[in-house]
């Protein structure tokens, strides 16, 4: 039996792109006179986006910011996450290996982040990931994003259609998952403020090397 298409999350669930990330959000906040942030206080922070991710960080540091400013605040941390969007990040352990199996075994893959299209891709190109996916969704294709069903069947199409598992780290995408009425895999390493065993996912594994075999499980 062919294997579903396999959708991932990405921050959180293929790479590990918190210390960069808490880059280029310190380098704002210090920017605005605020204290910066520790990377266990990022890692649940991440995954809805980067207007949340200010306004979170804004809001921990302080007063929350004033709407009017934040565009350009959104403006400046990209910019800085741009220029150092691979100095740290690195695919988690057994990220590489388990999606060159999938690959070989003839899996279709994609991407489903709710991180910035203009981000996502030369991330994955920076670490060499983007040659197993064959579609790439971030933020920014289309007007709505996780946990919309319809982004998710967007990715789906995009690899031939079919049967497909959501593969991710947080609430939002069980929530996008449940929203298109497929199994859900979650990581138990990844992003979240919310215990992980408890968010109703399928499945969570604490290695990405037992992808395959849970995929082969929820096949059936």
């Amino acid at each position: 039996m062919p294997l579903p298409a396999l959708i991932f999350d990405l921050d959180g669930t293929l790479v590990d792109t918190a210390p960069d990330l808490l880059g280029a959000l310190n380098a704002v906040l210090l920017a605005e006179g605020r204290r910066g942030l520790d990377t266990t206080t990022l890692r649940h922070m991440v995954g809805f986006g980067a207007r949340s991710l200010i306004e979170q960080a804004m809001r921990a540091t302080g007063d929350p910011t004033d709407p009017a400013r934040l565009p350009g605040l959104i403006d400046t941390f990209i910019a800085h996450y741009r220029e150092h969007i691979a100095d740290e990040s690195r695919p988690f352990p057994h990220v590489e290996e388990t999606l060159a199996a999938l690959a070989k075994a003839g899996a279709r893959m994609g991407v489903l982040t709710n991180k910035p299209q203009e981000l996502t891709g030369p991330l994955l190109e920076k670490l060499n990931l983007a040659r197993f996916f064959g579609a790439i969704h971030g933020a920014g294709r289309f007007d709505y994003v996780k946990p919309d069903p319809r982004v998710f069947h967007h990715v789906v199409d995009e690899l031939g259609g079919g049967r497909a598992i959501m593969i991710g780290d947080s609430k939002t995408d069980v929530a996008t998952a449940r929203a298109a009425k497929v199994p859900v895999i979650l990581l138990s390493y990844g992003y979240t403020p919310e215990p992980v065993h408890g968010l109703g996912a399928d499945a969570v594994i604490d290695d990405f090397a037992q992808v395959p075999a849970w995929v082969r499980k929820l096949a059936t």
